[in-house]
């Protein structure tokens, strides 16, 4: 009879936890190579594509609902879906640079690093208790660190890294103090029972505005968001890219989780901070983003710009507000991943990091001008693009609530974006290219990557029953 019931209990453990053990599997293969007697970069990264897409198919099939080690792990259909979406967004990350990835020294670090990161964001995802939140955060953050100083003959790199490092290290230990208050208060950190024993007195409060605070730091929502553009113009664009994208959806994944399952019951306190910072968040995001010419600088804002847009969404504190996040998080995957895509390419090749110098690039390179262009209409929430759907979704959750005042601030703030956006459409498309512009040569991996994100853009917008089918996994 025992032996039966370990076979069964092995198999629930495999099933629950196979996205995590896939990804560990690929790192420990990494690690064996690296040992041994190497691999050429082009067949190592081709290896890691392939074991990727094996993940991310992993990760969309015999997806159940269950715990593990006492409550300390779930699994869930919803969950396999998100982490569906930041294995993709590693996958096209490995295309999309591709050729810089290639030229490295130190690709297989880079990938452990990278790929040691994104176990931790799965782990984090499908935490069932703060301890192994904060252990799966950690996991998160330190290899993005490491990341961000890959370029080590740069000093703006070395910078990016250390203000990261500080930056991360502030928000551990403000998590950590809150996480203390909360056991403090409540006796429990396992997530099903702080939803039954949080309520509204002044520790407890308290010891919550110092978690949302942590899960500001790692989102860039203002006043926490001063890290983010120098961190971003100085790492590597893979890094950049990793971090505006993966980084922020995996929290946007736990932060949601946190504010309806588990805090509940301090909803009248979590909402009027969702809206506040909602709305400094798109505003400030979008001043700033006005009036940036460096490319990644002004990616940076905008990321910051659509956080507040998420914030929205998470408002609502309903099913459409869950439904909404994860469904902006995918879109928002191939719309940023474009963007950062063609900078990569510009960066790479023509050393162009100004948005100023991408002056008539529809006459030069029309294939990575419109990749663009889509990509920042995507961004702006022009229809027909799924951006536009992403942003409604979101908008509509938010005013479940019937706050109408700031779902007006929000469409507002959607109206500013666009000026800044079509800054960018306009310079590509209506201006004379710089002298001496050339054609620019595109690696096919990253090429296929952009017409990826291109399709992506178009067909999440159009096939509506990737949000019911969202709607209904919430």
């Amino acid at each position: 009879m025992v032996q039966p019931e370990k076979n069964e209990k092995m198999k629930e453990i495999l099933l629950l936890m196979k996205s995590e053990l896939m990804i560990a599997l690929i790192i420990f293969v990494l690690l064996l190579i690296k040992l041994g007697k190497g691999m050429k970069n082009a067949t190592l990264l081709s290896l890691v594509q392939v074991l990727l897409l094996v993940s991310i198919g992993l990760s969309l099939v015999e997806n159940q609902e269950g715990r593990l080690f006492d409550g300390m792990f779930l699994g869930g259909t919803l969950l396999g879906f998100q982490k569906a979406i930041l294995g993709l967004a590693v996958y096209l990350i490995t295309l999309l640079f591709s050729g810089w990835l290639k030229k490295s020294d130190h690709l297989t670090e880079f990938l452990v690093l990278m790929l040691s990161s994104l176990l931790g964001m799965y782990f984090m995802i499908s935490s069932g208790n703060l301890l192994m939140f904060f252990l799966s955060l950690e996991l998160t953050t330190i290899p993005v660190a490491a990341m961000a100083n890959f370029e080590l003959e740069k000093k703006k790199s070395a910078e990016a890294a250390m203000k990261m490092i500080l930056s991360s290290a502030f928000s551990s230990g403000i998590l950590l103090f809150g996480i203390s208050l909360v056991y403090g208060a409540t006796g429990s950190i396992d997530f099903a029972e702080l939803s039954t024993l949080v309520e509204i007195n002044n520790l407890q409060v308290m010891a919550f505005i110092f978690l949302f605070s942590a899960f500001a730091f790692k989102l860039s929502i203002v006043p926490f968001h001063l890290w983010t553009a120098d961190v971003y113009e100085g790492s590597p664009m893979a890094v950049t890219s990793f971090l505006s994208v993966v980084s922020k959806g995996s929290i946007a994944f736990i932060f949601i989780t946190v504010l309806y399952k588990v805090f509940q019951p301090l909803e009248e306190v979590w909402y009027i901070l969702l809206v506040i910072l909602a709305i400094a968040t798109m505003v400030i995001g979008n001043l700033f983003a006005l009036r940036q010419d460096n490319i990644k600088r002004f990616l940076a804002f905008s990321s910051i710009a659509q956080v507040g847009f998420i914030l929205v969404g998470m408002s609502g504190n309903s099913q459409v507000g869950y439904s909404a996040v994860t469904y902006f998080v995918l879109v928002y995957v191939f719309s940023n991943l474009a963007a950062f895509g063609v900078a990569a390419v510009m960066s790479e090749e023509e050393g162009i990091e100004n948005v100023s110098s991408y002056r008539g690039l529809i006459k030069s390179n029309p294939f990575l001008a419109w990749i663009m262009a889509l990509a920042l209409f995507s961004l702006a929430g022009i229809p027909p693009t799924a951006g536009f759907f992403g942003k409604m979704f979101l908008l509509s959750a938010g005013a479940v609530k019937g706050n109408y005042w700031f779902i007006i601030i929000a469409a507002l703030n959607m109206i500013v974006s666009l000026y800044y956006y079509l800054k960018v459409v306009r310079v590509m498309f209506m201006e004379e290219p710089l002298p001496g512009a050339e054609r620019i040569k595109i690696d096919q991996p990253a090429k296929f990557a952009l017409i990826i994100c291109a399709a992506g853009i178009v067909l999440a917008g159009v096939f509506s029953w990737i949000y019911d089918y969202l709607t209904k996994l919430a």
